[in-house]
């Protein structure tokens, strides 16, 4: 199905090939004064909690234009509902693309939308950049679609995180796996085998869910009878929020491990006061940012930047939605590939930037980590840290840096 819907937009969008550049000698979306990104987003639907993610780039880039913008040029951040259907990710991807004609698609969000529409992209040649996917398939194509590229870790080596410290720290565990049935939870599925190596056996029960499901209280009761200890929870925030509780109610109390993807401290919030302090703490999950609701950064030089600009360019908006946080982060490192392409910017000058990034500036990252890429590594984010979920409820930074590849 996905090669029919790959197959079937690039042949309705032909004609863009031959069009997009007629009568213009500069890239679409590129003035002597602006350049416009557009993107999709889940402003509605089912992952609605990611919404954050796109104002927050915007006020970044707000900032930045109120500074000059990017060589003289201000950045316009044109995002769009999509509702999280891949369907409407497609066709809003398109209006952007022929209606609107922006140079780029930029931090759109989920992973099997970003694989709908990545061939389309790459044909008309529109980057397609730090998108919300960790998922392999952008590293393993990358020769086939090297327009299209993710910023998230690599889900399947978050995966591999979670095994090698299950595998190295808790020898009695039972583990079973709730994922969700797309790239993303079968990449991390299997990365925590990977990391396992030869205690994979630990694994007593893998169930997964569709997003449509209505829930999930079945796949939650057989990972119970199954005799797990440990809980992997590879899902979105909705249906981690209903995995979480479902659990609780069911008077499972596993360990639980929790994709980082959904760990936001609201969400974490809402899993409390539904189960117990108790239920949540103890709970890892893996992190790369700096989280600003934090004690710990209250101070850094960062978190006073993001306050700062939510004041300014967003106002009224929480500083404790930590998607908002993420948005800056890759605004920031969107910024810096942009900077990179030069003064006589073009998408492949674009394409050609963020296929060699080393950025060790992006402040809102963990300290030691940096944006790093090659023609033959597309994964910006390679490192990270474990965190641990305590009673009190903040995600409290363990040990030391790890390789997330």
């Amino acid at each position: 199905m996905r090669l029919a819907l790959g197959a079937a937009l690039v042949a309705s969008f032909a004609v863009v090939l031959s069009g997009a550049h007629a009568g213009s000698t500069a890239d679409p979306g590129v003035t002597s004064d602006s350049i416009l990104l557009g993107g999709t987003v889940p402003l509605t639907g089912p992952a609605a909690a990611f919404a954050s993610v796109a104002p927050g780039a915007r006020a970044y880039f707000d900032h930045v234009n109120a500074r000059g913008g990017v060589f003289g040029r201000k950045i316009r951040y044109r995002y769009v509902d999509d509702g999280f259907e891949v369907n409407r990710t497609v066709d809003e991807t398109r209006r952007l693309v022929q209606q609107d004609r922006v140079f780029a698609i930029f931090n759109s969000i989920g992973t099997e939308h970003a694989i709908a529409v990545r061939p389309y992209l790459n044909q008309v040649r529109v980057p397609h950049v730090f998108i919300g996917t960790g998922a392999s398939t952008f590293d393993r194509e990358r020769s086939r679609y090297p327009w299209s590229m993710g910023y998230l870790p690599s889900f399947f080596g978050e995966g591999s995180v979670y095994g090698r410290y299950i595998a190295g720290s808790m020898p009695r565990a039972r583990i079973g796996v709730l994922f969700e049935n797309t790239d993303y939870g079968k990449d991390l599925t299997a990365g925590l085998r990977r990391g396992l190596g030869r205690r994979v056996s630990r694994i007593v029960a893998v169930r997964s869910y569709d997003t449509t499901d209505a829930d999930v209280a079945s796949q939650i009761s057989q990972l119970k009878r199954a005799g797990a200890n440990t809980f992997m929870l590879f899902a979105t925030p909705g249906f981690a929020i209903q995995a979480s509780i479902g659990a609780h109610r069911q008077g499972w109390r596993p360990r639980t491990f929790i994709s980082s993807v959904s760990i936001e401290p609201s969400i974490m919030r809402v899993i409390r006061f539904n189960t117990s302090p108790a239920a949540t703490a103890g709970s890892i999950s893996m992190g790369y940012l700096k989280d600003p609701t934090s004690k710990t950064w209250a101070r850094d030089p960062a978190i006073r930047l993001y306050r700062q600009i939510m004041r300014r360019h967003l106002p009224g908006s929480k500083t404790s939605d930590v998607y908002h946080y993420y948005g800056m982060a890759v605004a920031h490192s969107m910024v810096h590939a942009l900077r990179k392409a030069g003064r006589k910017l073009t998408r492949a000058g674009l394409q050609r930037a963020v296929t060699h990034m080393n950025q060790a500036d992006n402040p809102f990252l963990l300290p030691g980590i940096t944006v790093q890429t090659s023609p033959r590594n597309t994964f910006p984010i390679s490192k990270a840290k474990l965190f641990r979920y305590s009673r009190d409820g903040n995600w409290v930074p363990f040990g030391r840096l790890v390789a997330a590849r």
